[in-house]
């Protein structure tokens, strides 16, 4: 499955608004001065696969529910840590009450479940929500000792 779903990013250096595609090879870049961009985009039970797995960058996967008020508190916290890591992660958010198969795939059993994904393989869980700070730690630690 080849999608061309794209999700719009204003780049953090410039200001300016562009288009990502959710599945591509390498990183997005602000086609205006060049930076890389916070790679962010929702995906589900049907483009997972390509949009999560086949990524060449690690992914962070927030698994997450509409009426989880954690859910709510920490999306604002993995959106700073995609910014600040712009180039370096791709975030992948599911909604798991849309998306049952991966709900059931990943076992959780309470949202936020947070994920690192290395080219399709799981280096990272975490349940509960965090502050930032906390989760770029744990985002830069699970990827420096999956490199290690």
């Amino acid at each position: 499955m080849s999608t061309m779903r794209t999700t719009t990013v204003r780049c953090p250096h410039c200001g300016r608004t562009n288009r990502v595609p959710v599945a591509a090879e390498g990183r997005p870049r602000c086609g205006h001065c060049k930076q890389p961009l916070p790679w962010m985009v929702d995906a589900g039970d049907d483009d997972f696969t390509e949009v999560a797995e086949r990524a060449d960058v690690p992914v962070v996967v927030d698994l997450w529910a509409t009426w989880c008020g954690p859910c709510r508190m920490v999306s604002p916290a993995l959106e700073k840590v995609a910014t600040d890591l712009a180039g370096r992660i791709k975030l992948v958010k599911v909604d798991v009450d849309k998306n049952p198969r991966l709900s059931r795939r990943f076992e959780v059993q309470a949202v936020p479940t947070l994920l690192i994904l290395d080219r399709g393989e799981t280096v990272a869980r975490q349940a509960g929500a965090a502050p930032a700070p906390a989760l770029r730690q744990w985002v830069e630690q699970s990827i420096t000792a999956r490199k290690g």
